[in-house]
């Protein structure tokens, strides 16, 4: 991430649009700077369609002059309760906000505002690379406002508080998830004195709404490597407040010497692994929880060590308690990732063991349209340290992945539905459901995936005939001509 100069950000920045801003604020002899996130972007030299401007006075009154300067196409949205505006023209997004002083009250993060500086505005800003402001005014067009040393800050690639870090967290505990947020997404590193800071008001967090805490997880998530963030989560003592199952996979047990693998830093190489193939956040997220179970899982076994039975199976039953606890979505995106968490054993059960038509059949089936993920999380799980067996591991699940194109080619097997369903094996012999219909169902779904018949309704129905009259049952015609014979 290459810095840019203020040379080449006044260039950026020498448009109709900033200009017709900073005509609209001299209309009225207001200073007007782009602030923050935006103007730390133009550095930074990453895209960015949204732009923050702060005024000395009225942000609306301000914001009221642009829309009606800028014309068609443009929409103005007024929020007086906060004394903010927001102007839309085409797909970039505009921001008018007064400078403002806060002042916090210790049980709540919503600040007492009034009406400020320049000076203060910059001073309650988060971190001090969020804290430039660049001039767009006629005279001193590119300016920049630089109090607390930020471009230095960014050069040297670190997050500091502009004023003290215990007073910015107490204050709004939210920044130290964004700091750890930024931290990420910007390969920065956060000051030591500042991450104490940190870690000494790590419970502060508890009064931020568990939504706001999310969006900032799931900005983690979409970054490039993700396994920064939940690190320094896990570091700052957050982690064990919002998400206690994963901090809990933290450490390793020793018992006659031997020892598993800390299944936490196991867990954030799966997730940097998956997180290289694939932007799915929710892939994502079944990678962060696929061995969410193991810490509750966890056994000494004399004869063969450390086991983790059925972590799979209680790890998908966790999953929509702690989709719910945290706010995450309660529908088919929870489904998706208890779905991952549930059969991610299932592929190297097939590469450890003979790869048979049966099992791969069972395995397109139950998966269905999610085969590729699965398949994506399982060789992201491989982490070996000894190549060779990575390799061999790869080798056989290459072989998994050619058996599964031809076999759901021959075979039709992906979220196939058994050829006969309940309504004709009732209809057939003129039941009204029970026991015995699901019993033939399951048996002709059965022989379709072990490959005893083929996707085909005529072998199905033949199958049907054959088990109902083991059962005693025959067609409603047959069964009247037996009638009739005795």
């Amino acid at each position: 991430m290459k810095m840019q100069s203020l040379e080449d950000i006044v260039k950026k920045i020498d448009l109709p649009l900033f200009h017709s801003i900073g005509e609209a604020a001299d209309s009225i002899s207001r200073p007007c700077y782009a602030v923050g996130g935006c103007v730390r972007d133009l550095f930074l030299d990453r895209p960015s369609k949204d732009f923050d401007f702060v005024t000395v006075g009225s942000g609306i009154e301000l914001a009221e002059i642009v829309a009606s300067r800028l014309g068609r196409g443009t929409h103005l949205n007024v929020f007086r309760n906060f004394g903010t505006a927001q102007v839309k023209r085409h797909d970039t997004e505009l921001e008018f906000v007064g400078a403002r002083r806060e002042s916090y009250d210790r049980n709540s993060r919503k600040p007492v505002v009034e009406d400020g500086t320049l000076e203060e505005d910059l001073s309650r800003r988060d971190f001090t690379v969020n804290a430039l402001a660049l001039c767009v005014n006629r005279n001193g067009f590119g300016q920049l406002v630089d109090l607390f040393d930020g471009l230095a800050d960014m050069e040297r690639r670190i997050l500091r508080t502009p004023l003290d870090p215990d007073v910015t967290f107490s204050d709004d505990p939210l920044r130290m998830m964004r700091a750890i947020r930024f931290a990420t997404q910007l390969d920065f590193t956060i000051l030591p004195e500042t991450f104490e800071a940190i870690r000494r008001n790590a419970e502060r967090i508890r009064i931020i709404s568990k939504e706001r805490i999310v969006d900032e997880l799931m900005k983690i998530m979409h970054s490039r490597r993700p396994s920064t963030g939940w690190d320094l989560l896990l570091k700052s003592g957050l982690l064990a407040i919002i998400f206690p199952e994963l901090a809990a996979m933290k450490g390793v047990d020793v018992v006659n010497g031997r020892g598993h693998k800390d299944n936490f830093y196991h867990t954030m190489a799966v997730l940097d692994n998956v997180a290289e193939k694939s932007d799915d956040v929710w892939l994502r997220w079944g990678a962060l929880m696929h061995d969410i179970a193991k810490p509750v899982t966890k056994r000494w076994d004399e004869k063969i060590g450390w086991t983790f039975h059925n972590h799979n199976f209680i790890g998908a039953k966790m999953v929509p308690r702690i989709f719910r606890r945290m706010r995450l979505p309660q529908d088919s995106k929870m489904k998706y990732v208890a779905k991952l968490v549930e059969l991610h054993m299932r592929p190297i059960a097939l590469v450890e063991d003979e790869v048979t038509d049966s099992a791969v059949r069972r395995l397109i089936h139950d998966a269905g349209d999610d085969i590729e993920d699965l398949m994506t999380l399982c060789e992201a799980d491989i982490t070996s340290k000894n190549q060779e067996k990575v390799r061999r591991i790869l080798d056989n699940f290459a072989l998994v992945r050619r058996k599964m194109v031809d076999l759901n080619e021959r075979d039709h097997i992906r979220n196939f539905k058994p050829p006969v369903d309940g309504t004709e094996i009732m209809e057939t012999f003129g039941i009204s459901g029970g026991p015995v219909v699901g019993q033939i169902k399951s048996a002709i779904k059965n022989a379709v995936l072990d490959g005893v018949i083929h996707n085909d309704h005529g072998e199905a129905r033949e199958l049907m005939l054959r088990l109902a009259a083991e059962q005693g049952l025959y067609p409603v015609s047959g069964a009247k001509e037996q009638e009739g014979v005795s």
